[in-house]
């Protein structure tokens, strides 16, 4: 069993900061790509970020230089620092990870969301 658990959302006003996290856990043998995901209220679910098991990283154009994507793999973690937060920027923030168990192949994960809401 592998287990996705986000943390950090809440609630902040126009310009604040928060800092999520994504850690995995379970009877983990390696974990490649991560990813950051978001969905507003009917609209779909879209890519934020994006971090390589190597450290390579991908941003989406409306958080480039705003949001920051990083990684811990001993401690099996992801983080995504938050910016100059926007009034759009409120979604569902969800993880994704690829994860491999022992004896297997990679496989994709999801985590169960975390609220971030930016308003005043």
């Amino acid at each position: 069993q592998v287990q996705l658990v986000e943390s950090g959302g809440g609630l902040v006003q126009p310009g604040g900061s928060l800092r999520l996290s994504c850690a995995a856990s379970g009877s983990i043998a390696s974990i490649g790509a991560m990813g950051w995901y978001r969905q507003a209220p009917g609209k779909q679910r879209e890519l934020v970020a994006s971090i390589s098991s190597g450290g390579t990283t991908t941003y989406a154009d409306s958080v480039r230089g705003r949001f920051t994507i990083s990684r811990d793999n001993a401690k099996n973690t992801m983080y995504l620092q938050m910016n100059a937060l926007k009034p759009e920027d409120t979604a569902a923030y969800y993880c994704n990870a690829d994860i491999r168990l022992p004896y297997r192949t990679f496989e994709g994960y999801w985590g169960q969301g975390t609220q971030v809401t930016v308003s005043s």
